[in-house]
This record gives C-alpha cells, sequence and structure tokens, in this order.
C-alpha cells in the first residue's frame, strides 16, 4: 500500500492517511491488510479501509470498487464496516485474479447512506420514501468526493469503477447510481432499495445485479423488485437473484455466488 500512499500524496489538503485509535480484534481474516485511512474534506472525515492489489504499480491504473455496508457495521471505529465481504476480496485467489483497489468506508451511527423515509402502511407493511429533490446525505457526498479524488489520483481506471451495498448501503448503492449516472461501471445491489423513477437516469444498457431474501421482513423484497422491474423498463441489463426462505442476511448467499467477481470484473463503461 505504499506506492498509493505516495499517490495519495500528490492531492493537497484532501487525505490523512494512519491509524486510528480504538481498533477491535479482526474479526476476518488477514483483516489488516485493509489499511486505515480517513478522507478529509473541510471539518468532515470519512474512515475508509482500503486493500490495494497485491502487485500494485503506480504505472497502472485498476479497476475501483467500492463496497457501502449496512445500518449495523455504522460507527467510527474503521473497522465494522468490514464485517460483511471483507473476506472475499481478501481471498488470496481473488486477489489474484482481479487486480483491482477495494474501499470499504464506513458511515456515522446518526447517519446513513441513502435519502429515505421509512413509515407503515395501514396493513402494517413497511414503505419507504426516497426523494430525488434534496442533497445526499453528508455521508455519500463524502464518497462520491472520494470516489472523484481516487480517479484524479491517477490510479483508477475510470471505466472500470464498481459499486456496491447491502441493507443501507443497498439503498446507496441505487441512489448514487442515479447521482452519479455515468461514473460507474456496474453495480450490485444486496437487500436493497430505491426510487424506481431514478432507474430512467442510468438505466439503459447499465449492468446490475440484484439479491434478495424472498422472506425479508427487515427490506421486504418488494423493494428489490419494483427497482428491478423500473430497470428492465429502462433497459438496464439487470440480473435479480431470489433465494427462497432467506431473511435479510441474503448477503451471505450473495457472496458465496461463484459467478459474482467474474460476472462484475466483465463490465466496463463505453
Amino acid at each position: 500500500m505504499k506506492n498509493i500512499h505516495n499517490s495519495f500524496k500528490l492531492i493537497p489538503a484532501y487525505l490523512l492517511l494512519g491509524l486510528l485509535p480504538g481498533i477491535i480484534k479482526a474479526q476476518v481474516p488477514d483483516l489488516e491488510l485493509f489499511e486505515r485511512q480517513l478522507f478529509l474534506q473541510g471539518d468532515d472525515s470519512l474512515p475508509c479501509r482500503i486493500l490495494s492489489p497485491i502487485h500494485f504499480s503506480a504505472d497502472k491504473k485498476y479497476p475501483l470498487i467500492v463496497f457501502l455496508h449496512g445500518s449495523g457495521e455504522r460507527g467510527n471505529d474503521n473497522e465494522a464496516q468490514l464485517k460483511w465481504g471483507g473476506d472475499l476480496f481478501l481471498d488470496s485467489v481473488n486477489r489474484e485474479k482481479f487486480p483491482a483497489i477495494v474501499v470499504f468506508p464506513q458511515c456515522p451511527a446518526d447517519s446513513s447512506w441513502s435519502v429515505r423515509e421509512k413509515s407503515k402502511a395501514a396493513d402494517s407493511s413497511i414503505v419507504y420514501r426516497f426523494p430525488m429533490d434534496v442533497p445526499p446525505t453528508r455521508p455519500l457526498q463524502l464518497v462520491m468526493n472520494f470516489i472523484d479524488t481516487l480517479v484524479n489520483s491517477g490510479i483508477v481506471d475510470p471505466k472500470r469503477i464498481y459499486i456496491g451495498g447491502l441493507s443501507m448501503g443497498g439503498f446507496g448503492t441505487f441512489e448514487l447510481l442515479w447521482r452519479k449516472p455515468k461514473q460507474f461501471a456496474a453495480a450490485i445491489s444486496i437487500c436493497g432499495g430505491g426510487n424506481p423513477a431514478g432507474a430512467k437516469r442510468y438505466g439503459k444498457h447499465f449492468p446490475i445485479w440484484v439479491f434478495h431474501g424472498t422472506d425479508d421482513s427487515v427490506v421486504p423484497i418488494a423493494q428489490s423488485k419494483s427497482m428491478v422491474n423500473a430497470l428492465q423498463e429502462a433497459g438496464a441489463k439487470v440480473k435479480f437473484t431470489e433465494y427462497p426462505g432467506v431473511k435479510h442476511d441474503s448477503w451471505i448467499n450473495a457472496f458465496a455466488e461463484p459467478t459474482l467477481l467474474p460476472w462484475l470484473f466483465e463490465q466496463k463503461r463505453k
């Protein structure tokens, strides 16, 4: 990661690279391979863990994967966000076969990756509303700014930027797509949802893989289905995988899909 540090140092007043206090015991093998970093902008900061390619070279441009965690991993320890998905990207075979820069940012405990309002209908079903006429949450804005900073550093292939997330991060994924419709090459959303109207902004020919458990009572599968329908109508290249009998932890099944990373890395923005 030393070379990536050097590349970042070319960007003034944006990044503070170093260790953060209060690190809890690692729950994922080789967790420390994800370096602790802090993206600073004004008075705001975004904790991030970054995994660099095994054979990193400052002369190359790499695919960038940004993964947004769920609400249970919020905080400021800069570690909890690796609880789900970190081991997939740490797998030595995957790192050799799919060299990339992998970023796991962390959302503060009092915020979210997306702007959404949650309520209950008369039949007690969960109802979400996703306004599109308001600014993004500060954490999501920092994620967008950090992606731009990484691209400007010269180490990221701008045609191979991928976004993904689970639960709260799945909501954030759909929001990022309509806010930055020309930036991403592909996306994955696990047990999330969004505003179907946003699909018109990025959907045409856009490759996206959506996952959801049929028995999810936290985020009903109807949220993903409405997005899939909207994406299909917008002409997206959408894949939809349902897991019968699976509840809100469908990310376990999704991360075990043998074709997930091969599919993702096949995508390239034209």
